[in-house]
């Protein structure tokens, strides 16, 4: 292991507080070619068990450190070959921790545009800085600047000599890497990040039109919503800091305590330095780091509700209606049956006064009596609160048990008009298939979600301000997890389902539904490595995440890994199974039986670790269960309440529906969601509602306040 590489692993085991080996190990199996989801879930003994979550943040941090180590051989190279690189330079270049840190290093050596500096170095004024710099007592700078007037050169009198030497001095102050991550330090310290109304009119944005709040303390969704604001023309914003202080510091920096004749100059200089070179830059940095920060922690938030809302428990075993909600061109109805399978379509006009409700009644009650529909799964969009009002009406004349549920229906556009969807529903126009993909939302969240685009799923903040590329990984990495997570029924799965499975790229989950349609079922996942271009890695990867229900083997329908399926056997074989008893589930005292033998012993007797062991026994028991379903239940209503239903001190339950940087809004059947602030989510102090909120999270909630007129529900957690 190199040097540089020792110094990362040392970096990781400090900031994510591991053991030598625990890091060690964990970036060698990323460097193998291991994917995430498997090292979390298989290789638990090498990482210590770290999280899905902590690999990953692990993984972003290792690319940053070893991007930070090359640019570090690139910069010294690059000095080297000016012939300016210094035991000093090698030194501050080693102990650099950040990339500005070294931009800050290479600035003096970097190739420069013309500059005010450069161009005075050209008329032969270096020396003249350099006298002025030293602030030698003796000198008069006027006297000695006549020696370097050059009229051919465009230097005609001494206040241009001067003028051009303090352009040069203040260049140097600039290039200065100490004195610029000090400035910098202290602007982040204790400056402001101010905004201004740059335009009369009314806005979204009038709180920021006199807006000033320190650096070190601004909340992230303030500063995207300072620079969606600037981007629009509607405000103009600024770094602000006391010029006073950073003159003060450079002043002690730069002059001596008895001051020179030149000190004067060298003030001046710095004092140019400063408001010309050093602030503009600075002030571009620490925005850019604020909205990098900003970002990264908006991210964040969209990824932990994301997988809130892929992770919602399924509604199994329910005929779904789905009911696409629509002014004009009506609503798109379509009804599956338990399995996804659609089995009735229609169009209803039912959302404006000019509509005949009775006629979209008669519609709807023959398409739910003739199909036996259990549930209607209704989109959240347009016209969604007269399409609530009127099912919930149908409802009440009915003589049978139906519910509804509100449903996210974001993105459902998005994969209605998709290449996917066509594939899937050549005979349906686009909006049918959006009423499809809204019912079997209901049905299995994940499974329908994953068709879509994650950012198009509309479950943060900003989400279209940001590095879209960056956003883009992220969010797969948190749909990656969900389904690796949950694990996928291989002989079911839909390529899109398939495409997110640890080691299974789109190519390759195409080519697995084609083997499955030439070849029939999967009867054990060995099977898989007659998929065309599945290989061993791939089988290693994606195996223990894929399911085969009624196989050959039971263990196929269990998060056990095939490569630990001997361990397994034996394990079962010891404490006294049958494969019979394991096919039929008679294996509950399982966890029992296994607490009264030595753990380490039995690990050790079977060539595995503890680990490893108490997962392969947790697995079986739970063999062919959904994690989701030991998840509260989404909530299910047959009436509708109104805004005017609603009192102040009102107890009522509610799902979730997006968490923020300041609250999360909460669904409780009113068409409007409910804000709780993040000051009304619980008695201890939190950082962010994400501390205790997820989407799709069932809670009770107690009505502080309703505005109707401006359609403000006010909700606190705390005191339901």
């Amino acid at each position: 292991m190199g040097n540089s590489e020792s110094k990362i692993i040392s970096l990781l085991m400090s900031e994510f507080n591991l053991h030598k080996a625990q890091a060690e190990n964990t970036v060698k199996l990323i460097d193998d070619g291991n994917t995430i989801p498997f090292i979390a879930r298989y290789r638990k003994e090498a990482t210590g068990s770290l999280s899905d979550e902590v690999l990953r943040d692990l993984y972003e941090r290792l690319n940053y450190l070893r991007n930070l180590e090359n640019k570090k051989e690139e910069i010294s190279r690059l000095i080297n070959e000016q012939g300016k690189l210094t035991d000093e330079i090698c030194a501050a270049i080693d102990n650099a921790a950040t990339l500005s840190e070294l931009e800050d290093i290479y600035r003096p050596f970097r190739p420069k545009r013309r500059t005010r500096a450069t161009i005075a170095k050209e008329k032969g004024l270096e020396s003249l800085a350099e006298i002025i710099a030293a602030q030698n007592r003796g000198d008069n700078i006027e006297s000695l600047a006549l020696d370097f007037i050059d009229a051919e050169k465009g230097v005609e009198t001494a206040e241009d000599t001067i003028a051009g030497a303090m352009d040069i001095i203040a260049e140097d102050i600039s290039d200065n890497a100490e004195y610029r991550k000090d400035i910098r330090t202290r602007t982040v310290n204790e400056g402001l990040l101010v905004s201004k109304a740059a335009a009369e009119e009314d806005s979204v944005y009038r709180l920021y039109y006199d807006f000033a709040e320190p650096i070190k303390r601004i909340a992230n969704h303030r500063v995207l919503a300072v620079n969606r604001g600037e981007k629009e023309g509607f405000l103009s914003v600024k770094i602000d800091m006391d010029e006073d202080k950073i003159h003060n510091y450079l002043f002690r920096r730069l002059t001596p305590k008895i001051e020179a004749p030149s000190t004067r100059y060298v003030k001046s200089a710095a004092a140019d330095s400063y408001k010309r070179l050093i602030a503009p830059s600075i002030a571009t940095e620490i925005r850019n780091m604020l909205t990098e920060n900003a970002e990264e922690a908006s991210i964040k938030v969209f990824n932990q509700n994301l997988s809130g809302l892929l992770l919602q428990p399924p509604i199994k075993g329910k005929i779904v209606m789905g009911f696409d909600p629509g002014y004009r061109t009506g609503c798109k109805v379509a009804v599956v049956d338990e399995t996804g399978k659609v089995l009735d379509t229609s169009v209803v006009y039912c959302t404006l006064p000019h509509h005949d409700k009775d006629k979209a009644k008669k519609q709807l009650t023959g398409m739910i009596v003739k199909n036996n529909v259990n549930l209607i799964s209704i989109g959240n969009g347009t016209a969604s609160k007269e399409s609530e009002i009127f099912i919930s009406e149908l409802l009440k004349g009915l003589d049978r048990e139906v519910y509804y549920i509100m449903t996210n229906e974001a993105g459902a556009s998005v994969y209605s008009a998709s290449k996917l969807a066509t594939e899937e529903f050549p005979q349906y126009d686009v909006a049918l298939r959006s009423a499809v993909s809204i019912a079997r939302r209901v049905q299995d969240p994940l499974a329908e979600l994953v068709k879509i685009d994650p950012k198009s799923i509309g479950v943060g903040q900003y989400q279209h301000d940001m590095n879209q590329k960056r956003l883009g990984e992220a969010l797969g990495g948190v749909v990656e997890s969900c389904v690796n997570s949950v694990g996928v029924d291989l002989n079911t799965a839909s390529p899109s389902l398939l495409a997110y499975v640890a080691g299974i790229n789109k190519t390759v989950s195409k080519n697995i539904i084609t083997y499955r349609e030439e070849n029939g079922k999967f009867n054990t996942r060995r099977d898989l490595l007659k998929v065309p271009k599945l290989g061993a890695k791939a089988f290693e990867q994606c195996a223990g995440f894929l399911r085969i229900t009624d196989g050959a083997n039971p263990l196929d329908n269990t998060s056990v890994h095939p490569e630990s399926y001997a361990a397994a056997e034996e394990l079962l074989k010891f404490l006294g199974y049958t494969d019979e008893d394991v096919q039929s589930g008679n294996i509950s005292d399982l966890k029992k039986k296994l607490s009264r033998v030595s753990s380490a012993e039995l690990a050790e007797r079977l060539g595995i670790g503890e680990i490893t062991l108490n997962d392969i026994a947790d697995s079986i028991m739970k063999k062919g269960r959904d994690p989701r379903e030991e998840l509260p239940q989404p909530i299910l209503r047959s009436d509708i309440l109104s805004m005017e239903d609603l009192k102040p001190d009102m107890v009522l339950t509610g799902t979730v529906r997006n968490v923020i940087d300041f609250g999360a809004f909460v669904d409780i059947g009113v068409h409007q969601d409910g804000l709780v602030h993040i000051s009304q989510i619980c008695d201890r102090y939190i950082k962010h509602p994400t501390d205790v909120l997820s989407v799709g999270d069932i809670v009770k909630v107690r009505v502080l306040e309703v505005d109707a007129k401006k359609k403000r529900i006010s909700l606190s957690i705390k005191e339901a």
